[in-house]
């Protein structure tokens, strides 16, 4: 959060049930929390977390403009290994597209949790969305990530 600076408020929403993930509950929390946002709000979601924003961005309609939604290790439709039940993403994300501002997606080679080929499957449904590819990353679950402290600062 230091790392951006003063130009950016930061909200770290801790979603239910984290262990025992329920779209519908994650969905009622996001709802409430997405009027008090401002526009050109930049989301972020990790691995779980990404697939939900575009799950949800896909089928409902956001309140505010986003600048940007940044999906970090999101599964597409398998997570470790195991079909996605509650999360899985519509045949179309054209609406999540069409809200989501700037799509950026971050995955490791060697991620643990979500595997690489969940990356291609982006791909094809997102063409146009900056992908960033990393080697030794895992599942981005601690430390640093210089990366999208650069990209949110660049955002135009």
């Amino acid at each position: 959060r230091r790392e951006l600076g003063n130009r950016f408020d930061v909200l770290l929403p801790q979603m239910p049930n984290p262990m025992n993930a329920k779209y519908d509950e994650w969905k009622i929390l996001f709802k409430k929390i997405a009027p008090l946002l401002n526009n050109h709000v930049i989301l972020i979601g990790h691995s779980l977390g990404g697939v939900f924003l575009a799950k949800y961005l896909s089928e409902n309609n956001f309140p505010k403009r986003i600048k940007a939604t940044l999906l970090v290790a999101p599964p597409y439709n398998r997570d470790e290994g195991r079909p996605l039940v509650e999360f899985v993403l519509p045949s179309s994300l054209k609406k999540f597209v069409k809200q989501a501002g700037k799509i950026f997606i971050y995955h490791s080679k060697n991620d643990p949790i979500v595997d690489f080929k969940e990356l291609s499957k982006y791909k094809k449904a997102l063409p146009d969305a900056q992908i960033k590819i990393f080697k030794n990353r895992g599942h981005f679950s601690g430390g640093n990530f210089p990366e999208i402290i650069k990209d949110i600062k660049e955002l135009k």
